[in-house]
């Protein structure tokens, strides 16, 4: 067992959980299907806004900045008049694509299951009230 000392706590403790960093950061409302929509390639800030049709431009950036900053996602910035950007996956965006579609085909074949426990919970808790 090992025993912080003064030289290594703060270190072990500036280091974030690796599970929840990740998750954090991907599980947010935008993430998966921003790498999701760059799966088939590269593409432009307007076509990737067209392809989330409910996400602000501000989220979008916001979201692509901090994908950029995990380095799952690339942007391209080509000068030109009107400056043209491109976003496209990275290597190690392309490998989350994987879990990523093992989860969204979970997700899919036990939706059903998972609505009608949330009916039964819901009426066992309304019974449990009225009861």
């Amino acid at each position: 067992m090992h025993q912080d000392t003064p030289d290594t706590a703060p270190y072990a403790f500036a280091q974030p959980c690796p599970i929840r960093d990740v998750l954090d950061r991907i599980g947010d409302q935008w993430s998966l299907l921003i790498l999701q929509a760059l799966d088939p390639g590269t593409l432009r800030f307007s076509e990737l806004q067209r392809e989330i049709a409910d996400i602000s431009k501000q989220m979008l950036a916001k979201t692509l900045r901090s994908l950029e900053e995990d380095g799952l996602v690339k942007r391209t910035l080509y000068p030109e008049v009107p400056p043209r950007v491109e976003y496209r996956l990275t290597d190690l965006g392309r490998s989350f694509l994987v879990p990523l579609k093992q989860l969204t085909d979970w997700a899919n074949t036990h939706h059903r299951a998972i609505c009608e426990a949330r009916d039964d919970y819901g009426a066992r808790k309304d019974r449990h009230r009225s009861g």
